[in-house]
């Protein structure tokens, strides 16, 4: 049986899906793209981003995209390689607070439509951010509402959906390697 070739690995804050997926990547026995969709706005989110580059092997390609995450993807995936997305919730925050309002539907529809085309591996990373209490604010609402409608369509073009809880992979859909 031929592994899955998109994988949406999902999970709370510092569950270690990063960390897991980067393992995956590594594992692949590909050349890995990192794509990063954070954006450093402040010290604290510099630092978060120091941390991850700090981890990740040197030979890694890194592409930084906080919008037009189909069109990289498209752009870099390749048979022989591997796509590593972090994070999905990071890109999404991005789209709903564009000053304009016309980059979500646009990259979300993308995204789906692109993916499923798309040869080589790719792995997605993503927070979950549905199990927690209902926001107070209007926009944390939506975020929420959209993150949860994002997985949803995304586990449906996806082989392998992944839950990390304490470090630990959990199968949603498809097997773990």
């Amino acid at each position: 049986m031929n592994p899955p070739r998109h994988t949406l690995i999902l999970g709370g804050a510092r569950s270690g899906k990063s960390a897991l997926a980067e393992r995956w990547a590594q594992a692949s026995g590909h050349a890995v793209t990192y794509i990063a969709t954070a954006r450093s706005g402040d010290d604290e989110m510099a630092a978060r981003i120091a941390h991850h580059r700090a981890r990740r092997p040197a030979d890694w390609a890194c592409v930084e995209t906080p919008i037009e995450l189909a069109a990289t993807l498209a752009r870099h995936a390749a048979a022989d390689r591997c796509l590593l997305v972090d994070c999905l919730t990071l890109w999404l925050s991005n789209l709903l607070i564009d000053a304009e309002g016309t980059a979500f539907e646009r990259e979300r529809k993308a995204l789906l439509d692109t993916l499923p085309g798309l040869p080589g591996e790719i792995l997605m990373v993503s927070n979950e951010v549905g199990s927690g209490v209902v926001p107070m604010g209007e926009l944390s609402r939506r975020f929420v509402d959209e993150a949860g409608r994002l997985h949803q369509a995304l586990a449906e073009r996806c082989g392998r959906v992944v839950f990390v809880a304490a470090g630990l992979p959990l199968a949603l859909k498809g097997s773990l390697p």
